[in-house]
């Protein structure tokens, strides 16, 4: 063969290849799939055939292991008994909410399995230091479980305290048990688990990089902060247990929640699901006490993640933008919305309630941050009121509807958290709760530029520019 036809033949090869990638991946990539991530890898495939197949391979198919599923449904069967016996007291009675959000409720209920309880003391929490310091007052108050899982945790000057309360628990008995993403937390694990053990505490990290038949996609993440002491007291919300200014040139606002009373063994279900998916070890019923009443607030959680299809906490927030009639905010410092997100937004600025995004002005991650800008210019046409952040970082992730429902919980507004992470949203409709959230964004506005129509659209052409090729590949983020 002459090096032309030699030539010939790996070009034809190639194409053919190249034709043969784009034809077999075309019914591949929809399944179980938004269309907006459908469209994004597809375009991604189509215009690099062999780079676009090497890449859905790591990080594209949205499945998760059989093994961890099938964890998950042994964990459901461990823990029916306690389910059945909670299900017969009558201080978890599910409460009567307004009218309009009984639907909501439903809803809620029954993309999470866990219902609304009342009896609650709900407390939000904006101070950094002080919310660090109140998990670490109830460590040192607890007498039987201590249970924290964090996207990031690190051994800093400022989680020093609740590391050594840890250690004091793990001293008088108490079965400590920590949780830590393999990626969130990457940085510190060489110092933090041998610290951590050296203590006494059962530390663990969720979703390792595997290889074989436990192998996951890489990106799937647990990005969930919680912390559950003796199934009584429990936090949720945006604040990592790491220090607020981890991140060079950037010091954190966040927002947790702590809730004390029935809906904290909610929290309690979501720690123990997530330990006995990734150590096949039970938490026991111990850790599911008898609750006791603890204010009159009711409160329902709301776990989302990669193993259910539902998208759950992207339908949930839709459905309560869609009840609003009044007023909706949304805080999030990612915000890259499927199409029914965006329409619901919208739709209710249609239905005359006056609608606001709380974002963060600075860029932290380049692509995300730009794909998240090139919706704004589509969302003030529509009537929405943009306001970028400038005080700190604000980290937060809520959603206030009505001054009736709060939402408050570690989901970011963009794909990657409604599809591929672990999450979880504390629920509460209660226009007490509500009122309290609205303060907070309201002040979150006070610390904001308003964003106008005319104002973005005098932004340079190449921001513009940068900001529309990063949304090509939004879905992919």
């Amino acid at each position: 063969m002459t090096d032309l036809e030699s030539t010939g033949f790996w070009a034809t090869l190639l194409v053919v290849t190249d034709w043969a990638i784009r034809l077999l991946m075309l019914p591949i990539v929809p399944t179980r799939r938004s269309p907006e991530a459908a469209k994004g890898w597809l375009l991604f495939i189509f215009f690099l055939p062999w780079l676009g197949l090497a890449v859905y391979l790591l990080i594209g198919r949205p499945r998760v292991p059989r093994w961890r599923t099938e964890r998950f449904r042994q964990f459901l069967h461990r823990i029916e008994p306690v389910r059945q016996k909670m299900s017969a007291l009558p201080l978890l009675v599910p409460p009567p909410v307004v009218p309009q959000y009984e639907a909501s409720v439903h809803l809620a209920t029954d993309l999470g399995m866990l219902p609304n309880f009342g009896g609650n003391g709900v407390e939000l929490l904006t101070d950094y230091a002080g919310t660090l310091e109140r998990i670490r007052r109830d460590i040192d108050g607890a007498s039987a479980s201590v249970h924290l899982c964090f996207y990031i945790f690190a051994s800093d000057q400022r989680t020093a305290p609740v590391i050594a309360a840890l250690g004091r628990a793990a001293r008088r008995g108490v079965k400590c048990r920590v949780l830590v993403d393999a990626f969130g937390s990457r940085p510190g694990l060489p110092a933090l688990l041998p610290e951590l053990r050296a203590l006494g505490v059962d530390v663990r990290v969720a979703l390792p990089v595997r290889m074989g038949r436990k192998a996951a996609r890489f990106d799937l993440r647990n990005h969930r902060k919680l912390a559950v002491m003796d199934g009584r007291v429990g936090y949720t919300g945006s604040q990592n247990m790491v220090a607020a200014d981890f991140k060079p040139g950037l010091t954190y606002s966040e927002l947790m929640v702590r809730i004390e009373g029935p809906a904290a063994l909610q929290l309690q279900a979501v720690f123990a699901s997530d330990w006995f998916v990734e150590t096949g070890d039970y938490v026991g019923d111990s850790c599911f006490p008898a609750p006791l009443a603890a204010g009159d607030v009711p409160a329902q959680v709301l776990p989302n993640g990669p193993s259910s299809s539902t998208q759950r906490a992207q339908r949930m927030v839709v459905n309560l933008i869609h009840s609003a009639t009044r007023r909706v905010v949304v805080t999030t410092p990612y915000f890259i919305p499927g199409q029914s997100f965006e329409d619901a937004l919208g739709t209710a600025v249609m239905r005359g309630a006056e609608v606001h995004l709380v974002v963060d002005d600075h860029i932290d991650q380049f692509l995300v941050g730009n794909a998240q800008r090139s919706y704004y210019e589509s969302l003030l046409v529509a009537g929405v009121q943009i306001h970028a952040y400038k005080a700190a970082f604000l980290h937060a992730k809520s959603v206030s509807i009505d001054g009736q429902v709060a939402w408050i919980g570690t989901c970011n507004m963009d794909m990657r958290s409604f599809e591929l992470n672990e999450e979880v949203v504390a629920l509460f409709f209660d226009r007490r709760i509500a009122g309290q959230l609205a303060a907070i964004e309201d002040g979150y506005m006070r610390g904001a530029q308003r964003i106008t129509l005319e104002a973005w659209r005098r932004r340079p052409f190449g921001q513009e520019l940068v900001q529309n090729l990063s949304r090509l590949v939004s879905p992919l983020l």
